[in-house]
């Protein structure tokens, strides 16, 4: 639910359909090109065809881990350098309203994730492809540097292929679901980044609801359907955890 300084986004199952304008789900890691956006000329003269996209491109593994309450990650295709970068790692989001997050935290069970930052690379693509197959969840927004809350979508990805995302996209990593995940990385080698520090600009965070896809993310074990009630409910069974869904 939104509150006064978080602001909810709807959690959707990524689809090619849906991921249009975005980018698009990839099937295999090698053969998937990045987009490389051409120098922007400075006046009215163009730019030489076949110069000003010869940065190419850079890999290496994005790792993620849960610590308690926070999510961090480390992007091993690219120097982290910036003030966004905390010795050489990112600090992605939450499992719980920021303010009242704990590194320390035993809970295990995720229902929510908060995002305080947001960005995009205006010099090319970005593919994030799952090692394990672990689904993850990445929040995206269309290009345009006035953006809003409301613009943001976070699309589930079920793990059996990875995310592909254009030149341009807001975005903030990828998000998983437990633990610790690895991703095989590949972008563009300048890396430049334009950042949104969302509470600070906008005196909210933005949050999404995870409790819906439980089914895909804990591994569906037994589907059992029955009446209650007059009402048709499913009940299912995951890993140990049981919910019911109208």
């Amino acid at each position: 639910m939104t509150t006064f300084d978080s602001f909810e986004i709807p959690l959707i199952q990524a689809t090619n359909e849906n991921l249009k304008g975005y980018g698009y789900l990839v099937d295999d890691y090698d053969q998937t090109e990045i987009e490389i956006t051409a120098w922007p000329r400075k006046g009215w003269r163009d730019i030489d065809k076949g110069t000003g996209n010869e940065g190419g491109i850079t890999e290496g593994p994005f790792e993620t881990w849960w610590q308690g309450d926070i999510l961090y990650g480390r992007n091993n295709a690219v120097e982290h350098k910036s003030d966004y970068d905390k010795d050489g790692q990112y600090l992605l989001g939450y499992s719980c309203h920021p303010k009242e997050a704990n590194e320390n935290s035993l809970k295990s069970d995720l229902k929510q994730i908060f995002i305080w930052h947001v960005n995009y690379h205006p010099d090319g693509g970005q593919l994030f492809f799952p090692n394990n197959n672990e689904p993850f969840i990445s929040p995206l927004a269309l290009p345009g540097d006035d953006m809003h809350l409301e613009k943001f979508k976070a699309f589930y990805c079920d793990g059996s292929k990875g995310l592909y995302i254009h030149a341009n996209i807001w975005h903030e990593g990828v998000f998983p679901l437990k633990g610790k995940s690895t991703f095989r990385g590949k972008q563009g080698k300048v890396h430049a980044r334009v950042s949104v520090d969302l509470y600070e600009e906008f005196q909210s965070y933005i949050f999404f609801d995870l409790q819906i896809y439980y089914l895909d993310c804990l591994k569906l074990n037994k589907l059992q359907n029955f009446l209650l009630n007059d009402h048709k409910m499913l009940w299912l069974e995951l890993h140990g955890h049981q919910i019911l869904l109208c």
